[in-house]
């Protein structure tokens, strides 16, 4: 088997420096995306609350049981409006 062939410190120092510039550009590519991500999942999650929800209303309406539904629709619309009035009116210190 022949001996190695001496690299240039050259070509060294340069794959080296790729392989550093890789590693930064990848930490900062991620530390960006992490919170796209983090914001997409929670807004899937919410999506996935709402769809189940009216999984479950189409379910009791074919069912019948109108008690049922009527009791989803008053929660529902006091959940929305209590969510509201917390969001609208931020808190002012006089």
């Amino acid at each position: 088997m022949p001996p190695p062939v001496a690299v240039s410190p050259l070509i060294k120092t340069a794959r080296y420096s790729a392989l550093i510039a890789g590693i930064v550009y990848g930490k900062r590519r991620y530390d960006y995306l992490k919170p796209i991500a983090a914001e997409e999942r929670r807004i899937e999650e919410e999506e996935k609350k709402v769809r189940q929800e009216q999984e479950r209303i189409a379910k009791e309406l074919a069912e019948g049981n109108i008690f049922t539904l009527i009791h989803i629709q008053i929660k529902s619309i006091i959940q929305i409006l209590l969510h509201d009035s917390l969001h609208s009116y931020p808190l002012s210190h006089s």
